[in-house]
């Protein structure tokens, strides 16, 4: 393959971005869009395709790994999308690429940080004291495994205390903007949950039904955390949620080891595994096992 008539990687990365929006949540756009910008151009950009090799595939994996200090994960995605844009601009040149066969760096093994009985009736005690919306939003967290996104994004329509469920089928996420005019770095995002496994039903336990009348507005397309039609930023419950750990001496903490602590009390209570699966959103039983 020759550079002749060829087009460099960056216009393939804007043809790329172009041809999926149509398909692409606007999270997922911006997300794609930010690690072109910081990584992909930088590094690939005035490549043409006959000059990308394995070699400078691995080139560019050390970089994002040991000199940005990426995490695996991120370092994957971003492989990924080179991987995707690489393979898109192949078909459009109709020539024979080299074979990367990519390799993509694992995680290491972490652990997963989980408040203790002790911590939890802390904070439970601390959260029922002069309950507002907020840690009402927190003990829901707490007690249901919902992630933050969800929970802001959560309105009374959506809890139903004749069914007894809640509905999770929104999300609101802070994203990068992906229009080059907005006048804003970033912007909240409502949209779906991050998988089709995430828009659930969960058991709408009686302590939660009764903490809630003391908030419901009457107006189902009210949030949850504000008793009004504009949604709370996840931001502000993470501040809020650090300024009660903080009260209570608790460290080490962050949203998700909510999900994590409500996980690990069910199993310890004997919970089947799929069922808590479902309730949590995970798309199969191995990421709940893990």
């Amino acid at each position: 393959m020759t550079r002749q008539n060829s087009r460099r990687f960056s216009d393939y990365c804007d043809s790329w971005l172009n041809a999926n929006r149509p398909r692409l949540k606007a999270s997922s756009y911006a997300k794609y869009g930010t690690s072109m910008k910081n990584h992909i151009r930088p590094f690939w950009g005035e490549y043409y395709l006959c000059d990308i090799t394995p070699e400078g595939v691995t080139a560019f994996t050390q970089l994002l790994l040991e000199e940005k200090q990426l995490a695996a994960k991120t370092v994957r995605d971003i492989l990924a999308l080179f991987h995707s844009v690489f393979s898109y601009a192949g078909k459009r040149e109709a020539q024979a690429l080299q074979e990367l066969d990519l390799i993509y760096p694992r995680d290491a093994r972490k652990h997963v940080r989980v408040l203790d009985e002790t911590e939890e009736t802390i904070l439970g005690q601390l959260l029922a004291k002069e309950m507002d919306r907020c840690k009402f939003g927190i003990y829901l967290a707490l007690r249901t495994g919902m992630r933050i996104g969800e929970i802001c994004a959560l309105q009374w329509g959506d809890i139903s205390p004749e069914e007894r469920t809640i509905f999770v089928g929104r999300t609101v996420q802070r994203i990068h903007c992906p229009d080059l005019s907005c006048n804003r770095q970033t912007m909240l995002v409502i949209g779906t949950p991050k998988s089709d496994s995430s828009m659930r039903l969960i058991p709408l336990m009686p302590d939660i039904a009764s903490l809630g009348e003391r908030f419901m507005t009457g107006n189902p397309d009210t949030y949850v955390l504000t008793g009004t039609k504009q949604c709370m930023d996840p931001r502000k419950l993470q501040r809020r949620l650090q300024k009660y750990l903080d009260e209570c001496g608790i460290t080490g903490v962050h949203f998700h080891t909510l999900r994590h602590t409500f996980a690990t009390r069910c199993v310890e209570a004997g919970f089947d595994i799929k069922t808590l699966s479902e309730i949590l959103g995970h798309s199969n039983i191995s990421i709940t096992l893990d």
